[in-house]
This record gives structure tokens, C-alpha cells and sequence, in this order.
């Protein structure tokens, strides 16, 4: 809004959702007369103003056959098809089905994340809860926290907010990642990934950093290396320092794609000349050669836990899950060399 306030601002006033605030302003229905009044007339003394003020036609409210289930993406996690991220998202929908559970997709833009606003299919009512799949800023995660449906973050947590999760073991999967290349002689080990992206990058760091302290290991910050830009956009070429560890540990398998193509323009070999792990054993690791030696995430199961605790929340909406963590397996390929034998200056 141009003058700075939304709806959020008149939600947190009165102490209600913002999807009730989102429904007494364009007259919906749900909202008691009352309450409407009230929060027009808040509305109004704070000076709110619609960023739109053009008249928008109301669309007519999705079939309720069962339930309605939004899926919520950034548009930073939103790539081709046969992404880690659209299989998972397939995964839900699928599960959703079977159950009678109409699902209804929205990607989230970089404007919208940014500037608060809430998504479609909240402000018209359309769902019973969301899915939020891959990470938002935490103002977003929070907002979407007080919608007033029940809300399940996947593949990521905010430790500000009361949400239930479902994860990948991130920092014990990283931890087996920089263990398996120690057990190969490596002791010059960097890590590869924006710190603050994402919740699970943050996890995966902790879990290489723990295992390097249990090893003796000194940490050598200029061996941690920036893999997207402020969009999410990956790198496909690395700012290497002068003195090169002997591995990396990548964030995720499409990070160890890019960086062995970066490391090759550079002429150094993977594993010959630098050892490269990834995670996740999605697409990446097997179109790479060598193919990356990574963690397998179980996405099926991953979406069997989202679906199972979003259908307990709607039937109880009081129900609380915690952060549900899915184990994860180290797979081992092709771009690890072992230097343990002393073949090689580690």
C-alpha cells in the first residue's frame, strides 16, 4: 500500500485473521455484521487504501466436495517439471486426492512475499488449510500463521512461528555427507550454499560444522562459498578461493551439478583433482558425470507425513504435530575420491 498499511496492520489491531479482515472489506460472506462494521471503521481511521482500486470481478468460489486444501510454492522454488520440488508437490496432490481433497495450487511472487500480500485463495475463502511447500521470508510464514485455517510448513520450519513442519533430517543427512568424506582421508572440507536461504541450508551447514568439531577440524570460513543470488537464482559459476580444499559438501545436488561445471572451467577434475557431494539424490546426481555421491530424501514419505498431519489438523484444528523429521540415507557414487591411502596431500 502506499501508505504502508495492510491488512495484517488491521488484523493485528482487532486480533483477528486476516482472511476475516480480507472478507468484511470485500463483503463477503463470514463475517457478522458486527465485525464488519468494526473493522471498516478501523480500516478506515488507520487510512487504509487497496493497492487495486480498480473493480475486479468476484470469481465464483471453487465446488466443496470434502475439503479444499491450498498448495502454496514461492516463485523461487518453482521450476520445470521434474523438479525435487513439482514431485513433491505431485506427491500431496495425489495423497489429497485419494482422500477426497480438492487441492488448489498458488505460487507465491517475489512482489507479494515481499509486500505481505495474501494469497487469492485465502482472501476469497477457498480453502480449509495450506501446505506451504519449499520456504517463504519470515513476515510471509508468519502472516500465513494467523490466517485462521490450519497451515503446514514442508521442507522447511520458522522457529518464530507456531507451525507444524515435516523435514528432511538435513543436519544429521549433511553430518553422514562430511563424515563419509573424512572416512576417505579428506581434512580440507568446504561447504557450498547461501547460509540464509533456506532453513534446511542453515541445518546442513550446523550438521557439517558439528562434524568437523567432532573431527579436529578447523573451520575455514573462506572455504564457505555463496551458491544463488538474493532471488534464489543458482550460481553457474563459483568465486573459489586461491587455496582450494580437497571437497566440497554441496547443499543440494543441483548446487553439485553446477559446481563440478564450474570447477571444470577452471580445469580442475571431480574426483581427480576435488572431491564434490551433494543432497537430496534427485534428478542431478544421476545426470552428472560422475554422478554425485549424495543423501536420499523419501519424498513419497515426505508427502505421506504432510498430507496425514494436515488431515488430523482439519479434523482437529487444536492438534499440534511439531516438526516431523524424515530420515535420511547416505548413497554412495561416483565423485568422491578416496585419499586416505596417503596418494594425495590432504
Amino acid at each position: 500500500m502506499k501508505n504502508g498499511i495492510k491488512m495484517q496492520d488491521i488484523a493485528d489491531k482487532l486480533g483477528v485473521s486476516v482472511v476475516t479482515v480480507s472478507n468484511a472489506l470485500a463483503g463477503r460472506d463470514g463475517v457478522s455484521d458486527q465485525m464488519r462494521q468494526k473493522i471498516c471503521e478501523t480500516a478506515a481511521k488507520m487510512g487504509y487504501k487497496p493497492s487495486n482500486t480498480k473493480t475486479v470481478k468476484k470469481r465464483a468460489p471453487l465446488p466443496r466436495i470434502g475439503r479444499n486444501v491450498g498448495i502454496l510454492s514461492s516463485e523461487r522454488f518453482v521450476g520445470p517439471r521434474g523438479t525435487f520440488y513439482w514431485e513433491l508437490t505431485v506427491g500431496i496432490s495425489n495423497r489429497l486426492s485419494q482422500l477426497n481433497v480438492i487441492t488448489v495450487y498458488e505460487c507465491v511472487t517475489a512482489e507479494n512475499e515481499r509486500t505481505g500480500a495474501v494469497p487469492n485463495i485465502l482472501s476469497e475463502n477457498r480453502v480449509d488449510g495450506i501446505i506451504v511447500i519449499g520456504q517463504v521470508r519470515h513476515s510471509y510464514a508468519d502472516m500465513l500463521s494467523r490466517a485462521g485455517v490450519p497451515v503446514v510448513f514442508v521442507d522447511f520450519y520458522d522457529c518464530r512461528c507456531n507451525v507444524d513442519s515435516v523435514n528432511s533430517d538435513s543436519y544429521n543427512g549433511c553430518y553422514l555427507l562430511t563424515d563419509h568424506l573424512i572416512s576417505r582421508g579428506h581434512r580440507k572440507i568446504g561447504f557450498i550454499g547461501s547460509l540464509n536461504a533456506t532453513s534446511s541450508i542453515n541445518d546442513r551447514f550446523l550438521g557439517y560444522m558439528k562434524c568437523l568439531i567432532e573431527n579436529g577440524i578447523v573451520y575455514r570460513p573462506d572455504w564457505t562459498i555463496e551458491d544463488r543470488d538474493e532471488r534464489g537464482i543458482l550460481f553457474t559459476r563459483h568465486d573459489f578461493p586461491e587455496d582450494m580444499p580437497t571437497a566440497f559438501v554441496c547443499n543440494c545436488d543441483e548446487t553439485a551439478l553446477r559446481v563440478i561445471g564450474s570447477l571444470r572451467s577452471k580445469g580442475l577434475r571431480v574426483p581427480e583433482d576435488i572431491s564434490v557431494v551433494g543432497f537430496d539424490n534427485y534428478v542431478s546426481s544421476g545426470i552428472s558425470v560422475p554422478a554425485i555421491t549424495t543423501i536420499a530424501v523419501d519424498l513419497s514419505e515426505m508427502a505421506d507425513a504432510s498430507v496425514g498431519l494436515m488431515m488430523k489438523k482439519l479434523a482437529d484444528p487444536s492438534y499440534k504435530g511439531g516438526r516431523i523429521v524424515i530420515n535420511c540415507q547416505l548413497i554412495e557414487k561416483d565423485s568422491v575420491l578416496d585419499i586416505s591411502g596417503g596418494n594425495k596431500n590432504a
